[in-house]
């Protein structure tokens, strides 16, 4: 049977062909390596093919839209998970259509998944600080916030994105403009991954952080700094050996690095714990 890293290395190998509702959903089974992937799949195309029923045939793109946001947001009612905002359930797909909260990522990929099945071409947008979704148009781009389904204006869009470039001094439209394309599979999940990373760090929950370093170092193979990362969970929970590992492959790479000294300083740590171990 194929374990479930091995199952998310299929499914993240080409770029172009990246499921990405698949390939979020199995994040949780690191949380629960039983978890039934098709029992929730199977529960969104059940919501997909209810809304479908709804659409005339010749539902136009904006009522297609209209029609999804109600239906998710009024009668299904998702929403942003305010009361709970830093817990690892709103990065696990599956907790999150159970209990119709989540944080702005995971809001948008389960959006996406059914925008998809009814022929609503949804992105998801990378935006600093709240993930967002874009629908293009004839007249542009609708910006909408996955929190509530919000479009949102111009000039919202640029008070959102002004405190991140107060280090910068490129013009607001051209920031924004960046800011606004649409984000591929693999940085869709290298951010959800990424969210857990940072909360499961910040508690010190090594395992749960290994568990997500693994899945980076899968989706970013060539980022000596996820593999760095990894080789540093592996120390924490006592395996010096794939620590050393780790390790010496990103300071073979980046010997001059501004880490480079304190890392390296660890190694002999590592290989006298080796060494008690054999």
């Amino acid at each position: 049977m194929i374990n479930s890293l091995d199952y998310f290395a299929s499914l993240v190998q080409q770029d172009h062909s990246i499921p990405l509702f698949e390939a979020a959903l199995t994040i949780a089974q690191d949380a629960e390596p039983q978890l039934d992937l098709a029992a929730s799949q199977a529960e969104i195309d059940t919501l997909a093919a209810k809304l479908q029923r709804r659409l005339p045939p010749d539902a136009s793109v904006m009522q297609k839209l209209r029609m999804l946001n109600h239906f998710f947001y009024s009668e299904l009612g998702f929403s942003g998970n305010v009361n709970d905002y830093y817990a690892a359930d709103n990065s696990y797909l599956h907790r999150v259509i159970s209990s119709r909260r989540g944080i702005p990522i995971s809001l948008a990929v389960v959006y996406m998944e059914l925008a998809e099945q009814i022929d609503l071409d949804v992105k998801g947008v990378s935006f600093p600080g709240h993930f967002l979704m874009k629908l293009s148009v004839q007249s542009g781009d609708i910006i909408l916030d996955p929190f509530n389904g919000a479009s949102l204006s111009l000039e919202e869009l640029e008070e959102r994105l002004e405190p991140f470039l107060e280090q910068h001094d490129y013009p607001i439209d051209v920031a924004l403009t960046a800011h606004l394309q649409a984000a591929e599979p693999r940085d869709i999940l290298v951010r959800m991954l990424r969210n857990l990373k940072l909360l499961f760090l910040e508690r010190e929950e090594w395992e749960r952080l290994l568990s997500v370093q693994q899945r980076l170092v899968i989706l970013l193979p060539r980022d000596l700094v996820e593999r760095r990362d990894r080789g540093l969970a592996y120390a924490n929970l006592e395996c010096p050996q794939a620590a050393l590992e780790d390790l010496e492959a990103y300071l073979k790479r980046r010997p001059y690095a501004i880490d480079a000294e304190m890392l390296q300083q660890k190694l002999p740590e590592l290989r006298a714990a080796i060494k008690r171990l054999n």
